[in-house]
């Protein structure tokens, strides 16, 4: 289920980046469907969350929110 809403995802990226002129239609095509791309967006979401999460955790601890 993941890898459908990162591929909805970079196809939005996609398509903003070729209204920008960065890409053309058939790079957009490639960047969205490339599936080396899709498990690196995925791992790195996963680190991104993970790393917020314990961020928040540390914060909460700083400002005696956690019991």
């Amino acid at each position: 289920m993941t890898s459908v809403v990162v591929r909805i995802v970079l196809r939005y990226i996609a398509a903003a980046l070729v209204a920008k002129g960065v890409f053309t239609s058939a790079d957009a095509g490639m960047f969205a469907a490339d599936p080396d791309l899709i498990n690196l967006v995925e791992v790195g979401a996963g680190l991104a969350i993970g790393g917020l999460t314990e961020w928040w955790y540390a914060l909460a601890r700083k400002l005696g929110w956690s019991r």
